[in-house]
């Protein structure tokens, strides 16, 4: 066995040996370590919150003046922000890869295999049909992997995320969906000015994002958001965003206050902030059936378009046209069949197109127009179901599958986590008390002054790799044991050209102030502070060399590492004090 060793001279408290492997995931933040521990979800929210990078945005010309706009606004102003500096990565092999097997064991404590397995995409979660139809495994890159060898899905801190630009191939920042949506929510705050009353992260299976309660509700998806009247707007782009909701089930639910997961029988989130939570999201999912939302259903479902046709005023005499024909010239140009530019739509379409007379076996949906200025239809009422299903009547006997089908866009019903189930509510944690209003100062000092009381909180300085602030233990476990890729890259190069490498590599840090990179991110970014470099050194030489013991050392501005009579130095400008033993 390894034996891991830190000691952090300017902090002295340590975290306790049995909760050493949830404080060790903060900082190595594996989509499988935010899973087995879901607090983890709202401490990189809080990790993130309290970055320097991202109070650097409130200075941006972006962002100028934003305080004067609606929260509607800022919202949108957030989203190009985040669309011109940021992609979506899903790179597999960034993080490296581990076993199934040593996973299982890491967190048998916690949860099972057949539970894991009905939950998680690298343990055999397929989902439901859409998923098995789709081959899930093949459709993430995971089939290059054998059934015991698995990627380790790290989410990314905004400093990592911004770090991106430093490896080749990438012009942008980057992050999967956790880092996306947990940045997100962490500017909402900082950026916005939104409380995180209304903020609350969604993690299933296969994604994450943010419900935002605010107005009629915003769905963040990855760079991305979806508000309502997106949601329902038919298009490609809104029907991949809907997947997660459409077709998983929610495992956690993360909250200021807590969380709440499928799995686990005790949830910390406040009750009421969880009920208010599905009332906003089922609102936000549900709407009455107008013409604009039929016709939105009909680009989606683009099937049962054969059941419909449009009619046209050309010149005074009626003429008429296949639906699925004008949709198809949606593509061509700004109208649409769905809204007030209809009628400049067809005017573009070339009139051999049109019929003289009604295509037989179709609904003529400009005539239904009539009918819904009276009143939307309630989908939830049988009378407003039966009503509609007599007028949609027509010769192509689809009406029952468009009406079912009708029912299932307008009324999404998610799967959440069920509270009434052998759920036990417990209040864990100290309420976090910020407010958008707080400085970046006054937000860490309240954060230190709750940590005791407060596992989310205390579990933030963590998942921020503040060094100045944490037992270094948990940091130096998850550098030694989850850092696959330095290795494996080192793996053709000698102790002395390893050395070289990092010497000849710019001596900056991706992260400012006290926080610290893990060695993957130093070779990944090809940069780091000597302490950075250094522990990227300790753990190339322990996994080529694991007999030997390696003590690291750093005193203000030098760090020594020491293999028997082996010495390297590094100069470093963290203003670290403390050490850090890797041996048998």
């Amino acid at each position: 066995m390894t034996m891991i060793q830190a000691d952090n001279r300017r902090y002295a408290a340590r975290v306790p040996e049995s909760e050493l492997e949830r404080y060790s995931s903060a900082a190595t933040l594996s989509d499988m370590e935010i899973f087995v521990f879901p607090d983890l979800l709202f401490s990189l929210i809080l990790a993130n919150l309290t970055s320097p990078r991202l109070w650097a945005w409130r200075d941006d010309d972006w962002f100028r003046s934003i305080a004067k706009l609606s929260p509607y606004r800022r919202v949108q102003r957030l989203k190009q922000y985040i669309i011109d500096h940021y992609e979506f990565n899903l790179d597999l092999d960034t993080w490296g890869i581990t076993e199934q097997a040593t996973e299982l064991k890491r967190f048998a404590r916690w949860i099972d295999e057949e539970t894991v397995s009905r939950s998680n995409a690298l343990f055999g979660y397929e989902g439901d049909q859409y998923y098995f139809d789709l081959d899930i495994r093949k459709h993430f890159g995971l089939d290059q992997y054998g059934a015991e060898v698995i990627p380790y899905w790290k989410t990314e801190t905004l400093e990592a995320m911004d770090a991106f630009t430093h490896r080749e191939g990438y012009a942008l920042g980057a992050g999967e969906c956790v880092s996306l949506s947990t940045l997100y929510a962490a500017a909402m705050f900082v950026v916005c000015g939104i409380s995180l009353d209304h903020v609350y992260s969604v993690a299933t299976p296969l994604h994450s994002q943010n419900f935002i309660a605010i107005q009629d509700g915003i769905l963040t998806n990855n760079r991305r958001i979806v508000t309502k009247n997106m949601w329902f707007n038919g298009t490609e782009q809104t029907y991949k965003a809907q997947r997660a909701l459409r077709h998983e089930q929610v495992t956690i639910v993360a909250h200021h206050s807590g969380y709440i997961h499928t799995v686990y029988p005790e949830a910390t989130i406040d009750p009421t902030a969880y009920e208010a939570f599905k009332k906003s999201l089922a609102a936000y999912l549900t709407t009455d059936v107008n013409m604009e939302i039929l016709a939105n259903f009909l680009r989606q479902h683009s099937d049962l378009q054969k059941c419909f046709q449009f009619c046209y005023d050309c010149h005074g005499k009626g003429k008429w046209i296949e639906a699925e024909k004008v949709y198809a010239y949606e593509h061509t140009g700004p109208y649409k069949a769905s809204d007030k530019s209809r009628d400049k739509l067809l005017a573009e379409i070339d009139e051999y197109y049109f019929y003289t007379e009604k295509i037989p076996g179709r609904i003529c949906i400009n005539l239904l127009e009539a009918i819904f200025s009276s009143r939307p239809f309630d989908l939830s009422n049988p009378e407003h179901v039966k009503e509609l299903e007599d007028t949609l009547d027509c010769e192509c006997n689809a009406v029952h599958e468009v009406m079912a089908r009708l029912i299932e866009f307008t009324r999404l019903q998610p799967r959440f986590p069920d509270a009434t189930a052998n759920k036990t509510f417990v209040a864990t944690d100290e309420p976090l008390g910020l407010n958008p209003e707080m400085s970046r100062e006054e937000i860490l000092a309240r954060l230190e002054s709750i940590r005791e009381r407060s596992r989310i909180a205390d579990l933030s300085f963590y998942a921020a790799r503040d060094l100045a602030r944490t037992d270094w233990t948990p940091f130096a476990i998850g550098a030694i044991q989850r850092n696959p890729v330095s290795i494996l890259a080192a793996e053709k190069l000698s102790d002395e050209e390893v050395v070289a490498r990092l010497r000849e590599w710019p001596d900056e840090s991706i992260y400012g102030e006290s926080r610290c990179a893990h060695p993957d991110e130093v070779w990944n970014y090809a940069r780091g502070d000597g302490f950075e470099k250094a522990l990227c050194l300790a753990n190339i030489l322990h996994a080529r060399h694991p007999e030997a013991k390696l003590h690291l050392e750093v005193e203000s501005d030098t760090v020594i590492l020491t293999r028997g009579e082996e010495r390297w130095t590094f100069a470093s400008s963290k203003g670290l004090s403390g050490s850090i033993q890797v041996g048998p």
